[in-house]
């Protein structure tokens, strides 16, 4: 899919910085280094719009994409980062909190997990503050490339459990190799935000 309008608005930590469209908004939220940076540069077609880095944590703002003027992307600092600070972390969970108990043109969040390993205690936590805020999620097992197709039921079943999955919100595995789960995401965006996008395949 090629897009022709993608811009960073704004990275923001104060609702008086938050965007005024009121264009539909999809949050994006995982542990640091779980591949949401590359998931955001695959979904819109761009090498380097969501900087990727060999240093965890480094997101520490809400980052609003604004895409072809129809839909916003925002990215949230990544969780679990050992070397985080305890009052820096606070200080994430607070803009955090702030957006999703504020945010109205809020429409849906995508959860990022590691499709090769069992959610951790961050991820299962993060899911339910979700499903708190009454928020339909997808869930986006990363990665996926770098395990065997024989152990994704396994896994899926493992994920699930762990998060205590809700039957009413998707999950779906991806990799910014293969670009596998790349429709699947995006027909889940659209059907939460009513963009009008054409969906073509890069698989």
């Amino acid at each position: 899919m090629q897009f022709n309008d993608i811009t960073l608005l704004i990275s923001a930590v104060d609702p008086k910085q938050y965007p005024q469209d009121g264009l539909p908004e999809i949050v994006l939220s995982g542990r640091s280094n779980v591949g949401k940076s590359s998931l955001i540069n695959t979904l819109l077609s761009r090498k380097a719009l969501a900087r990727t880095s060999s240093k965890p944590g480094k997101t520490q703002t809400l980052n609003f994409y604004q895409i072809e003027k129809q839909l916003i992307f925002v990215d949230v600092p990544g969780y679990g980062y050992a070397k985080v600070s305890k009052q820096q972390r606070e200080r994430f969970g607070q803009i955090i909190e702030t957006y999703l108990q504020t945010r109205e043109v809020l429409q849906g969040a995508v959860l990022l997990v590691d499709a090769r390993h069992e959610p951790t205690e961050d991820d299962f936590n993060m899911y339910n503050y979700l499903k708190y805020y009454d928020l339909p999620v997808l869930v986006v097992a990363t990665k996926v490339d770098k395990i065997k197709r024989s152990q994704h039921n396994k896994q899926t079943k493992i994920i699930k459990q762990k998060l205590q999955f809700d039957p009413s919100d998707q999950f779906v595995f991806f990799s910014a190799e293969t670009k596998v789960g790349h429709d699947e995401i995006w027909q889940w965006i659209k059907a939460h935000t009513q963009v009008d996008f054409v969906i073509k395949s890069v698989q």
